[in-house]
C-alpha cells in the first residue's frame, strides 16, 4: 500500500478534481419523450463521455468519479406521474443486488457484448471509451503499468490478480454510474481467489505484493463513497462477503480471505465492509484473525451464521445450492448472487406500536396475559397485512448494464423475488409485555388504568413506577426465560403473519430482525412504553436489547438472544453489541471476544456484529469534531466516520449498552 495514496483519500484531497455537471437530462429526455430504458443508457454515455481521466500517483486500481453529482433521468413532475401509477421503492432505481462480477472478469465485456441487448452494447462501448481515455492518460503520465493492464480490461478477460482486480473496480465504478445503488461486491474471495493463487504459484506476486494490492485495491472504494446515495454518509452498501461453505459443503475460506482482513485492519477506512460467514466448525483462530478488525474499532466484520441461514434459505425455497451461496445485501440482508432480485428491506413492522394499539384498544378489556397476548399477536398480523397489501405493482428504472452482469433478465426480476420486512423494537415490546404480564396479571399490584395512564402520561406523576419498570423488571438480556420467551413468540408471531403470503412479483414476505434507521423513526411515532422507556427514546437497533436494559453482560445477552427459533424470521437482522475499547488493552482480550463469538454461533445465533468504542472519545468527537475525522463507528449495517452523521444517530450510538469480558 502507499501511504501517502491512502492519506490523500482520507483526507479528502481528491475531491479537488471533482465538478458538478449542469446538465439538465431529466427536461431534456422528457422533452424528446424518450422511453425509461433509453434514457438509462443515454444518460450513462453522456455522464462516462464527460467524465476527466484522473491517475493519481502511485495507485495501482485506477479510476476515480469526477462528476460529483448525476442528474436524473425524469422530471419531478414525471416522477409523480409514475408513482401514480406504480409501487415505488426507495429512490426507483435497482439496489441491494450482487451481480456476477465473475463473469465479467473471467470473460471481458466485448465478449458479454454479443449477448447484451441494443442497450447493454451501447453501456458497454461507453464503458470501453472511457477506459481507453484512461489508458491514453496512463501513456501520458508513463504509467506504462495502468496502461498495460488496461489495454486488457475490461474489454478481455482477466489474466492476472492486477487485472482482476482493476476490472472490477470498473464493473463496479459503472454500476453506480448508471444508478444503482447500494450494489454489493458479493463472495469476494471466493471469486477473486483463482486469480491471485495464479499469481502466487507464477512468482508474479509475493503474500506481501499482493497484500499491498489489495490494500490499494480497497482505498478505491472510498473515492466516490461520499456521492453514493443512503440515509447518512458511509451508508452506501459496498459489502464484501468472505469465508462460508460452498454447494459442496467445502469451507472457502482462503489466503485471499485472511489477506483481505489485514488490508481492512492496515487501512482503517469504512469501506468495503466486510462480512464473514462461519459456522460451528469453524476454527477458533478465525475468530480471533477476524477480532482483530473489531479491535481496531471499524465496527467489522459482521457474522453470519451458515449452520442457521442455509437451512432456513431452504426451508423459504431457496434451491440448495443457491441457498449455499447467499451472502449480503447493503447492510445484512441475505440475498443469492447473479439471480436473486428479492426487495430485502421493502418495509419495517413495529412490534412495539403493536403493542401500544392493542394496550389503548383491549388491555381494559383483557382477563389475563394469554388474553392481551392474543390481541398484540392481531395487531401485529393487521399490520403485516397492510403492508403486504398495499405494494401491488412495484416498479423499477431498468438498468441495461445491471442486466448485462446479472444471471437472470432483470428487466423482468429474478429467479428469486421476495420481499424483506424489518421487525422493530423486540426488546421494548418484550420487556413492555413481561411488565404487563407480572405486574398487571401475576402480582396484580398495577392497575391497568393506572398503568395506561402513567404512559400517556410519559410517567412525569409516577416516578416510583417508572424507576420500577424501566430497572427492576425482566429485560431481555439477562437470559431469563421470563421475557426470552416472549421475544421469541414475538418473533414466531411476525412470521406467521407472513406465511403464505404473496408479493405482487410472485414471491414470498421474508419477515427479519432488522431495524434499519426504524430504530429512531417508528420510536417516534409512539409515545412511552411499558417498560419504562419514555417518549422520543429509541429502540435498540436491530435484534438487540433495550438501551437502558440492566443486563447481566454480554454473556448473558447471547445466551437470551440465540433461543429464538430463526428459521422463518431469516431476513437478517444482526445482535449487536458494543465493547469498551479499553477492553483490548489486556492481554488475550482478542482471544476471549474470538472465543464469545464462536460461542454465539455455535448456541444457532442467525448474525452478529461487535463494536470497539470509546465513550469518553465520542463525547470528546462531539464537542471537538476536527480532531476526529477518523473515528469509524457501527450505525445498522454500515459503519461510518463518526463525525460526519447527524446528531441523533451520534446519540444512539453513544446512548448503547457497552460491554466488557
Amino acid at each position: 500500500m502507499s501511504t501517502p495514496l491512502l492519506d490523500y483519500i482520507a483526507s479528502g484531497k481528491h475531491r479537488a478534481y471533482r465538478r458538478v455537471c449542469s446538465l439538465d437530462l431529466a427536461a431534456e429526455f422528457a422533452a424528446l419523450k424518450l422511453s425509461p430504458i433509453e434514457r438509462m443508457v443515454r444518460r450513462l454515455e453522456r455522464m462516462l463521455a464527460a467524465e476527466m481521466p484522473v491517475i493519481l500517483e502511485d495507485e495501482q486500481i485506477c479510476f476515480m468519479r469526477t462528476l460529483k453529482n448525476l442528474p436524473d433521468c425524469f422530471t419531478e413532475e414525471e416522477w409523480k406521474d409514475i408513482r401514480a401509477e406504480y409501487d415505488i421503492h426507495e429512490l426507483g432505481y435497482l439496489s441491494n443486488l450482487s451481480p456476477n462480477y465473475s463473469r465479467g472478469i473471467s470473460r471481458g465485456l466485448l465478449d458479454l457484448r454479443n449477448e447484451a441487448d441494443e442497450y447493454g452494447a451501447r453501456a458497454i462501448d461507453a464503458i470501453l471509451d472511457l477506459t481507453d481515455r484512461y489508458r491514453e492518460k496512463a501513456i501520458e503520465l508513463g504509467r506504462t503499468d495502468i496502461a498495460e493492464v488496461l489495454a486488457r480490461v475490461p474489454r478481455y478477460g482477466a489474466s492476472t490478480f492486477r487485472e482482476a482486480l482493476q476490472s472490477f473496480r470498473i464493473l463496479h465504478f459503472a454500476l453506480w454510474y448508471e444508478g444503482n445503488y447500494h450494489i454489493t461486491v458479493g463472495r469476494f474471495d471466493r471469486y477473486m481467489y483463482p486469480y491471485l493463487k495464479a499469481d502466487l504459484e507464477a512468482g508474479i506476486l509475493t503474500e506481501e505484493s499482493a497484500l499491498a494490492l489489495i490494500e490499494d485495491f480497497f482505498i478505491s472504494f472510498n473515492k466516490d463513497s461520499d456521492l453514493y446515495p443512503g440515509v447518512q454518509q458511509g451508508d452506501n452498501g459496498q459489502s464484501m462477503m468472505l469465508g462460508g461453505v460452498d454447494e459442496n459443503g467445502c469451507d472457502c475460506f482462503n489466503l485471499l480471505s485472511s489477506l483481505c482482513l489485514k488490508a481492512s485492519r492496515n487501512n482503517m477506512m469504512i469501506d468495503p465492509k466486510i462480512n464473514l460467514r462461519v459456522s460451528a466448525s469453524t476454527p477458533a483462530e478465525r475468530f480471533t484473525e477476524a477480532t482483530e478488525l473489531t479491535k481496531a474499532g471499524l465496527g467489522f466484520p459482521q457474522y453470519s451464521n451458515d449452520d442457521v441461514v442455509i437451512p432456513a434459505l431452504i426451508s423459504l425455497g431457496y434451491a440448495p445450492e443457491d441457498a449455499a451461496n447467499y451472502t449480503v445485501a447493503a447492510c445484512w440482508e441475505f440475498i443469492i448472487p447473479h439471480v436473486g432480485a428479492d426487495v430485502a428491506n421493502i418495509a419495517a413492522l413495529s412490534y412495539p406500536a403493536a403493542l401500544d394499539r392493542a394496550l389503548h384498544r383491549d388491555l381494559a378489556g383483557c382477563e389475563s396475559y394469554e388474553d392481551f397476548f392474543a390481541c398484540v399477536l392481531r395487531e401485529i398480523g393487521a399490520e403485516a397485512e397492510r403492508i403486504c397489501s398495499r405494494i401491488k405493482k412495484l416498479w423499477f428504472v431498468p438498468s441495461p448494464f445491471m442486466n448485462v452482469l446479472m444471471d437472470c433478465n432483470i428487466y423482468e426480476g429474478g429467479k428469486y423475488n421476495n420481499f424483506g420486512i424489518h421487525g422493530t423494537g423486540i426488546a421494548t415490546a418484550a420487556d413492555s409485555l413481561a411488565v404487563i404480564k407480572r405486574y398487571v396479571f401475576e402480582e396484580r399490584s398495577i392497575g391497568k388504568a393506572e398503568l395506561l395512564e402513567a404512559v400517556d402520561d410519559n410517567f412525569e406523576h409516577a416516578p416510583e413506577m417508572l424507576h420500577k419498570l424501566r430497572y427492576e423488571s425482566p429485560k431481555l438480556g439477562n437470559n431469563d426465560d421470563y421475557v426470552d420467551s416472549i421475544a421469541a413468540a414475538l418473533l414466531e408471531g411476525f412470521a406467521d403473519s407472513l406465511e403464505g403470503k404473496r408479493n405482487c412479483r410472485g414471491g414470498i414476505f421474508r419477515a427479519g430482525t432488522g431495524s434499519a434507521m426504524y430504530y429512531l423513526w417508528h420510536a417516534n411515532e409512539i409515545g412511552a412504553s411499558p417498560d419504562g422507556r419514555r417518549r422520543g427514546e429509541p429502540f435498540g437497533t436491530n435484534f438487540s436489547v433495550s438501551l437502558f436494559a440492566k443486563v447481566k453482560g454480554p454473556v448473558s445477552v447471547i445466551a437470551s438472544m440465540t433461543k429464538p427459533n430463526f428459521s422463518r424470521a431469516i431476513n437478517g437482522g444482526p445482535l449487536t453489541l458494543e465493547f469498551h475499547s479499553s477492553l483490548f488493552a489486556d492481554e488475550g482480550s482478542t482471544e476471549k471476544v474470538g472465543v464469545l463469538v464462536k460461542r454465539f454461533i455455535e448456541l444457532g445465533g442467525h448474525q452478529l456484529q461487535l463494536n470497539a468504542v470509546s465513550l469518553d472519545k465520542l463525547l470528546d468527537a462531539q464537542k471537538h469534531p476536527e480532531n476526529y475525522r477518523q473515528l469509524v463507528v457501527r450505525i445498522w449495517g454500515w459503519s461510518a466516520y463518526f463525525v460526519e452523521l447527524d446528531r441523533e444517530y451520534q446519540d444512539h450510538v453513544i446512548a448503547r449498552q457497552v460491554y466488557s469480558i
